[in-house]
């Protein structure tokens, strides 16, 4: 049975990043502990007046092949894997001069920060570390008599672990940094691994690998008795993962979810042709709508459905003004997400502790590549983002009407909505706002029905005598398999529809529109949502 205390005799210490790393091995040191190290760690500790080991007095090699071998040697993974107080293990040790290694610190080559910025790729190539998570998956494997620190943030962990134990570790310790130690050399070949099926242009890779560093534990998931926590993934994508808070209660779940689906919304429209604004509920827009300024247009977004913009998300393409901060303050709001906001904004918006203000930096692209996630039992389904932009589209008008400038303008605002709209989606607009949505029903005509109430409650709220979707356009996440949906929207006072096409039934469906005297728009591109 092994013992539960350590106390580390030996310590190598080879890291990138630096933070702490003084601190750390000062204390160690202060412990009696001897230090090794490599390269630019030795240099640093060196500096700092320390007595440290060179790697290459140890194995008896210098650093090799520019750097690519130093660690590679049985005298250091011999002394991470040696099972102590083992008969054979010691006699092997004792005939090849090996000693023990007790405690390893390491972080890896910045590869996904060479990712992140866009390095070459022969730059990426030399980030990829070799010797590094060798040396860790030794170490973590053999975690009953070694410790291995990966973070520097574990650091002070460490040292509060000797500290509390005469300068033993505890077995409870060295597993829990084990376990870190495997997820991080995992999370680090799934970041590369997936770099290189992007330049292989596999579609389907034999294996996939996804990983992620921990950036909050979540009080409960989706609801109560689940639990959650959110990970950053690495990809260069603006969004909650990367987002500065600048106030508010810590963000829960569903809190994540729907500021995720509502800036991937706001995100279809660029900032320096118009200012936009999405209202979200549940992932679903309850109104968005783009204008001259983002007062105007969080007004339009909210006229279509205030009622469920109650404890909602509000995304915006600009930075956040102090008017429309004003505007959005007046009503419960659970989330603000923006690139930026003015100092007034954020001390409005400091005035409701509640609300979370949440600042990105940027907008998510749009047409930019990516991978899309989701669990199944005993797997994963994996997609490419929907990544298709109503503004490269082949628009094909079948009807005998063709849209007036008016209509085609509100048609393709409304396409970019109903892209982010659960299926199946309708979506209704006029004068760059959505006018009524339907979303998520198992019938389209339920949509439409849903999307021409919804339009008309927001009319009598706003005290007006017509529906909002009195000559409006409308959109279709997919095509109309039978004209009734198509005659609901029209009905509804809809003049203009906006659709992929495809059915079986296209004939009817365009005969049913020239009835109706609709205009009608093909994209040839659906965009189912589940």
């Amino acid at each position: 049975m092994p013992q539960d205390l350590r106390r580390p005799a030996r310590a190598l210490l080879s890291v990138s990043n630096k933070t702490g790393l003084t601190e750390l091995a000062c204390a160690l040191s202060g412990y009696g502990i001897e230090l090794l190290s490599t390269g630019g760690t030795k240099t640093a500790l060196s500096g700092a007046g320390l007595d440290v080991r060179d790697i290459s007095d140890l194995t008896g090699f210098p650093e090799l092949l520019d750097g690519r071998v130093k660690t590679l040697h049985p005298k250091v993974h011999g002394g991470l894997l040696a099972v102590r107080e083992n008969p054979e293990h010691e006699a092997a040790m004792l005939a090849h001069g090996i000693a023990p290694i007790d405690l390893l610190a390491v972080n890896l080559y910045p590869f996904e920060a060479a990712l992140s910025r866009s390095a070459s790729f022969s730059e990426c190539i030399e980030n990829i570390d070799i010797g590094g998570p060798a040396m860790i998956r030794a170490a973590a494997k053999n975690f009953d008599d070694v410790a291995v620190v990966v973070d520097p943030g574990d650091y002070p962990k460490l040292l509060a672990e000797l500290a509390a134990h005469k300068g033993h570790t505890t077995r409870a310790m060295r597993l829990a940094l084990a376990q870190k130690a495997f997820a991080r050399t995992a999370a680090y070949d799934a970041a590369i691994s997936n770099w290189l099926a992007a330049h292989t242009e596999l579609e389907a890779p034999g294996y996939r690998a996804f990983g992620g560093k921990l950036i909050a534990r979540l009080r409960y998931g989706e609801n109560m008795h689940q639990r959650a926590a959110f990970y950053a993934s690495g990809e260069r994508r603006p969004g909650v993962a990367t987002a500065r808070q600048v106030q508010g209660k810590e963000l829960s779940y569903n809190n994540v979810n729907d500021t995720d689906a509502a800036l991937e919304l706001v995100a279809e429209f660029d900032p320096e042709k118009t200012a936009a604004v999405a209202i979200i509920k549940h992932a679903n827009p309850c109104g968005a709508a783009q204008a001259e300024t983002l007062a105007t247009a969080y007004e339009l977004a909210l006229r279509c459905d205030p009622v469920s913009a109650f404890g909602g998300i509000v995304a915006l393409n600009r930075k956040l003004d102090v008017s429309t901060a004003g505007k959005i303050v007046k009503l419960f709001t659970e989330v603000v997400i923006a690139p930026d906001a003015d100092e007034a904004a954020i001390e409005l918006a400091a005035s409701k502790k509640n609300l979370r203000l949440l600042l990105t930096g940027g907008l998510p692209d749009p047409r930019a590549k990516g991978l899309c996630v989701r669990s199944v039992a005993g797997g994963y389904l994996i997609q490419s983002r929907d990544d298709a932009n109503i503004d490269d589209m082949a628009l094909r008008v079948v009807s005998q009407r063709a849209p007036s400038e008016t209509e085609w303008r509100d048609l393709k605002f409304a396409s970019r909505i109903a892209k982010h709209v659960k299926s199946n989606a309708i979506v209704f607009a006029k004068g760059g706002a959505t006018a009524g949505i339907g979303a998520g029903q198992m019938s389209r005509l339920d949509s439409a029905r849903i999307a021409a109430l919804k339009a008309a409650e927001a009319a009598r709220a706003a005290g007006l005598s017509e529906s909002l979707a009195k000559d409006s356009v409308v959109a279709s996440d997919a095509f109309f398999p039978f004209p009734d949906a198509l005659l609901a929207a029209a009905q509804a006072g809809a003049t203009a529809v906006i659709h992929p096409g495809g059915s079986m039934h296209d004939a009817d469906i365009i005969r049913a529109a020239d009835d109706a005297g609709l205009a009608m728009v093909f994209t040839g591109i659906r965009h189912f949502r589940h």
